[in-house]
């Protein structure tokens, strides 16, 4: 466990961002609990292969570049018809109630080190409420780094009979010299017969290192869609995580990762799969060149109650460089007899076949090596519901290739 951080924060730090968000008791009383919970808390589980430990989070200096108080930013919220896209102090004028409610209730504020630090520290908040019945798409939430941290956080309630688009992008802003660190915790909370598709697309820069939580939980009939998209940072630390919990719920998660120069992602994508009926797919690529990294880890876990189960996996990681380093781990929990479930992954190379066959037909080999990786992404690209996200990611992957 680390000490690094937590050894240089006061409860006078957090309770002045607490104040200046307008926040009531219990949550000050929340923020200050995760704080004094840091002594006893270990750092978030990362991937293991056999052999090797992928990921060193203690390894990271976050005492450098952590400053609670440092805390700029610039948030863009463009909202959608009938949905409520507020800011945090807005959100607890208009929907206290609310969000005591649900605050907590599906990323548990200490489940880890990392995640008690973003409760006690989070200063960018932002709500997506979606009443009941109302069917809108096209709701963005951008937000720009300026400071050497930032901790952000994101609600999402999603109604009965609700449906909702959500893209988020996260990019550093202004120039900030030295390492930055991003945390972001996203719960999703969708209820009976909603619909709710989350797509977030990670573009910070290569001195950011980069923490992330999303994790929602599906009730009867409702379907939660996540795509998880990383581009940018120097290490990313996420878990993509849904809870079906209402009978005939489903979910999707679809990642898509590109690291280059020595860059590393740790990539953990989860259903619990808990009433009958339920369906789940997990759809990740990622293409790694230089001396990137990446290890991805998806588990399907069936339990006793989860009758008629369909769950299915698959990870695709492509290397462009014999330095670069992947792994997968899929994994199935099963514990009901009546399931369909299957898992693969695979990492391999640009295949040489392909390459000959379109460069002895006049292409040169940098063209026909890009294409061959834009059409490996197309299979991931097509699971994606959301346009613009889908846009964005083929322009940063194009942009990637030529660099």
């Amino acid at each position: 466990m680390s000490t690094q951080v937590h050894a240089n924060l006061t409860e006078e730090q957090v309770t002045t961002i607490s104040e200046d968000l307008g926040e009531p008791e219990w949550l000050l009383e929340t923020r200050l609990e995760a704080l004094d919970a840091l002594d006893d808390l270990d750092m978030p589980d990362v991937i293991r292969t056999p052999g090797r430990d992928w990921t060193n989070l203690d390894a990271l200096e976050y005492e450098s570049f952590v400053d609670p108080l440092d805390r700029a930013q610039e948030k863009d919220r463009v909202e959608a018809e009938g949905v409520e896209l507020l800011s945090w102090d807005e959100a607890l004028d208009e929907h206290g109630d609310v969000i005591e409610e649900h605050f907590g209730s599906v990323v548990d504020p200490q489940r880890d080190y990392l995640t008690a630090l973003s409760t006690a520290l989070f200063s960018a908040g932002t709500l997506v409420y979606v009443p009941e019945g109302v069917d809108a798409e096209d709701v963005k939430i951008r937000t720009r780094m300026n400071s050497q941290s930032l901790f952000n956080y994101t609600l999402v309630i999603a109604e009965e009979s609700s449906s909702v688009t959500i893209l988020e992008r996260q990019e550093n802003g202004d120039d900030v010299e030295g390492n930055q660190y991003y945390s972001g915790v996203v719960e999703a909370v969708v209820g009976e017969n909603a619909h709710v598709q989350y797509g977030a697309l990670q573009n910070l820069d290569e001195d950011t290192y980069n923490f992330q939580v999303k994790r929602g939980h599906a009730h009867t009939y409702g379907v939660l869609n996540w795509i998880d998209g990383n581009i940018g940072s120097r290490l990313t630390k996420t878990n993509v995580e849904t809870r079906l919990l209402g009978d005939s719920s489903e979910s999707k998660i679809v990642g898509a990762f590109f690291g280059h120069g020595d860059q590393h992602f740790d990539l953990a994508s989860r259903v619990w799969h808990e009433a009958e009926h339920t369906v789940a797919d997990l759809v990740t690529r990622g293409v790694l060149d230089d001396t990137a990294r990446s290890v991805y880890e998806g588990v399907q876990d069936v339990g006793r109650e989860a009758w008629d189960t369909s769950s299915y996996q698959r990870e695709n990681t492509l290397m462009l460089s014999d330095e670069s380093e992947a792994d997968a781990s899929p994994k199935l929990i099963i514990n009901n007899h009546d399931t369909e479930a299957s898992h693969s992954a695979t990492v391999g190379q640009v295949d040489e076949q392909d390459m000959f066959y379109m460069t002895s037909r006049s292409i040169p080999p940098e063209v026909a090596r890009n294409m061959l990786v834009e059409g490996f992404f197309v299979p991931v690209l097509d699971e994606v519901a959301v346009d613009e996200l889908s846009d964005d990611l083929e322009e940063l992957i194009a942009k990637r290739l030529r660099e």
